[in-house]
């Protein structure tokens, strides 16, 4: 890049070359880093490095290709001498008690949903927009990858998502070709387990999907127990950072909310539909004493053909608040709009 231009034209020219890529950048480091808002600030790094180097970029690969090894290496920097992000499920602890006492741990890093907006700009993408695909960024991929090493991630992630040559990820990472290689076939092995043991999810447009979220609304909305056990599968998984519980079966998982649940009887809750990691969420609200009905936990659920397989129930207003959802709702009963530029 030439260095005798203007400032004017210089920022023009970076701008134009690197602001499309925004999107697809935010969901790389999200995919290192498992955490939303980490991923943003890190893309923000990403754009300074980039903004400093840009004089001596030589067009000696694509534009794409420079950010991403910029993005990636900043990532790992950031990732050096940290612990990973994990969920419940995967601290080692087996299914807890339904009816036992329920512990938070702030202190652990979790891992994070990301909102569609943030990769996508709207919950309905033109499909001839989507850079990222859905499948990339689903809760169970993001978590499976926090559990390899930060180089193991790089490498998968350049890799396989990308679909870069071993050689280009080896010059990104000061590797050797072998040990790409060697480095690759030991995170496939394990993030293959991960995936044989997730449950069949049904594709986000079948149209059971939208049936299925019908029911499990309708029993959470009614205060129905005896139909969210019907509409969770018999071995249905339950977790709910920051608490570092986690339960299994319909039954236990009925008897959880009905045991630590505030709501007591239909209309307690209210849930508003949403969607994270490229698949559904619900945003339940729950009613106080005043009769207003307040951010309580977003889930996100894994829809199979059999029913709701697994749901990540996430406490925290931080969560309403990246998906553009107001944390209380309308007295009126009326659903809120998530805006399509929702951010985190």
């Amino acid at each position: 890049m030439s260095t005798d231009v203007s400032p004017v034209t210089f920022e023009h020219d970076f701008q134009a070359l690197v602001a499309p890529l925004r999107r697809e950048l935010i969901a790389h480091c999200y995919r290192m880093v498992g955490s939303a808002h980490e991923a943003e600030d890190l893309v923000q790094e990403t754009l300074l490095r980039a903004w400093r180097a840009f004089h001596g970029f030589e067009n000696r690969s694509s534009v794409r290709t420079w950010m991403y090894r910029i993005a990636t290496n900043t990532c790992l920097t950031a990732l050096e001498g940290r612990k990973r992000r994990p969920l419940p499920t995967g601290l080692g602890q087996p299914a807890a008690d339904p009816r036992g006492d329920l512990h938070r741990h702030h202190e652990v890093s979790w891992v994070e949903p990301l909102p569609d907006s943030v990769v996508w700009g709207s919950p309905d993408p033109d499909p001839a927009d989507v850079v990222v695909g859905r499948d990339s960024v689903r809760l169970a991929l993001v978590a499976a990858l926090q559990e390899l090493t930060a180089q193991q991630r790089a490498v998968v992630l350049l890799c396989d998502v990308l679909g870069w040559r071993a050689a280009e990820a080896a010059s990104t990472l000061g590797l050797s070709v072998g040990a790409v290689t060697s480095t690759l076939q030991r995170a496939r092995a394990h993030l293959e387990k991960s995936r044989s043991a997730e449950p069949a999810a049904l594709d986000h447009e079948d149209p059971r999907v939208a049936a299925l979220l019908e029911r499990y609304q309708r029993a959470f909305e009614d205060y129905d127990m005896e139909g969210l056990v019907r509409v969770l599968t018999e071995d249905a998984l339950w977790e709910m950072p920051p608490y570092a519980e986690w339960f299994q079966g319909n039954e236990d998982i009925a008897r959880l909310v009905s045991t630590h649940c505030p709501a007591e009887r239909a209309g307690d809750m209210r849930l508003v539909r949403a969607s994270a990691n490229g698949g559904p969420a619900l945003a339940l609200y729950m009613r106080g004493e005043d009769g207003v009905h307040r951010a309580f936990n977003l889930h996100l659920p894994v829809v199979t053909a059999d029913g709701v397989a697994h749901v990540t129930a996430y406490f925290g207003e931080e969560h309403f608040t990246a998906l553009g959802l107001p944390l209380e709702l309308a007295a009126d009963g009326g659903v809120p709009t998530v805006p399509s530029d929702g951010g985190v």
